[in-house]
């Protein structure tokens, strides 16, 4: 962890400043080796002075983290999601005072999830294609939900609203439609941005423009600028109902004033009031875990000796590319890599970093800031599954706070207004 607001940390590991400043190590270590950058003596920390003038350095010093924490409901805010998975969008919104009232998700065992840790919460299970959102009485909000990034079919159509019937972002588009929400949030990959060059993005503005709504210009979020141990990056798209947003403004939340690491996930500290539990996880067969042995922390295959290295990315070893997830073994000195559905797959390896093992699934669910006491249904599979898809909690409620606060904004307007 690195607080710029602490005499003792004066300086970023070259991880971190990379991690801040979306640069590789390698660039960061060339700016050393040019003399752009110096070390503090006796360390391999870049000191703060010359780092300063970043913006992303001077958001995390100017960070209003403390203050939006105070932001509360002026009233209950009733909120619809979609695609709720293993539940980390939804409790962080619990968390910011959202008041859930409709959850909707395919998936048995994430459901199973959800009712089990929220049994007040009403989760609909089932294909959101078959939902009738009209039988929602109460006043929608806000809409939130991660649709899955898909192509469209461009052949000789305008792309409005009709046109993307058959897609995941339809049947969302036709929530909003039904259910009028004052707000939505829509969550994606980064990928989104340039999927078929571009297009795709376009036509969703172009939709939600058809849908009445006004779109806020998107923005890659990164989780490790919202007290998130974890390198993970979300296309974020909110929407404001044209009626009400020429009067207000949408505040993206401010970063955390600290870059959050693995140690901050795994030991007592200003994360967790204690260790990370021991759960269930996979294991390595002997053969892999006999290699994985030889990884130092913080490495990947090229830190294995040249026959190790050969014999265990076979035909990859002489293509181009860096690979950084095969053979990676995490470092308890940086945030985590993006968490995939399985820790131990070859392209998206993700060992622990001082045993040879992949990562447990409260360790799991502690990089994505989960709660020890939020357990999750269902074989392993699916609890990895569940928590390696979801947002982080503690970025989603920073990003609920942002909501609340716009949706009091548009109530101090009506109450003036009135």
């Amino acid at each position: 962890m690195f607080d710029v607001h602490s005499k003792e940390s004066h300086g970023y590991s070259l991880e971190v400043l990379a991690d801040i400043l979306s640069q590789s190590k390698s660039t960061i270590e060339s700016r050393v080796r040019k003399g752009e950058l110096s070390l503090i003596k006796g360390s391999n920390l870049i000191p703060h002075s010359q780092v300063a003038h970043h913006p992303e350095i001077a958001s995390i010093v100017a960070s209003k983290w403390d203050q939006e924490l105070g932001i509360k409901p002026a009233r209950t805010y009733n909120l619809v999601e979609l695609f709720a998975g293993g539940g980390g969008l939804a409790l962080g919104m619990e968390q910011a005072g959202l008041n859930s009232i409709f959850l909707n998700e395919m998936d048995r065992h994430a459901c199973a999830t959800l009712r089990h840790n929220r049994p007040e919460w009403n989760v609909v299970e089932g294909d959101i294609a078959k939902i009738n959102f009209s039988e929602i009485r109460e006043e929608v909000d806000v809409l939130t939900g991660g649709f899955p990034c898909q192509a469209f079919s461009y052949a000789g159509k305008g792309l409005g609203f009709e046109d993307t019937r058959g897609t995941l972002f339809y049947e969302m588009a036709k929530a909003i439609n039904e259910l009028k929400p004052k707000v939505f949030l829509a969550e994606n990959v980064r990928a989104l941005l340039t999927h078929e060059g571009g297009k795709t993005l376009n036509t969703i503005r172009k939709v939600i423009d058809e849908l009445g709504y006004d779109l806020v210009e998107p923005k890659v979020v990164k989780a490790i600028f919202y007290k998130v141990p974890q390198k993970r990056e979300r296309l974020i798209l909110v929407g404001i109902r044209k009626d009400l947003s020429q009067d207000v403004t949408f505040h993206w939340p401010s970063p955390y004033k600290k870059i959050m690491t693995l140690k901050d996930a795994f030991l007592k500290g200003e994360l967790f009031n204690s260790d990370v539990p021991l759960s269930e996880g996979q294991q390595y067969p002997q053969h892999k875990r006999e290699i994985m042995e030889q990884v130092p922390e913080g490495g990947y295959w090229r830190d294995l000796p040249d026959d190790l290295q050969r014999e265990y990315m076979k035909g990859s070893y002489h293509l181009g590319g860096g690979k950084t997830g095969m053979a990676r073994r995490l470092s308890m000195s940086e945030p985590s890599l993006t968490l995939t559905t399985s820790p131990a797959q070859k392209q998206t390896e993700r060992c622990h970093p001082r045993e040879t093992r992949p990562l447990q699934v409260r360790e799991y669910a502690r990089i994505q800031t989960f709660p020890d006491n939020w357990e999750f249904q269902g074989p392993l599979s699916a609890a990895y599954r569940q928590i390696g898809n979801a947002v982080p909690v503690n970025m989603a409620a920073a990003l609920g706070r942002s909501l609340v606060r716009l949706l009091n904004d548009i109530e101090n307007i009506k109450i003036a207004q009135s």
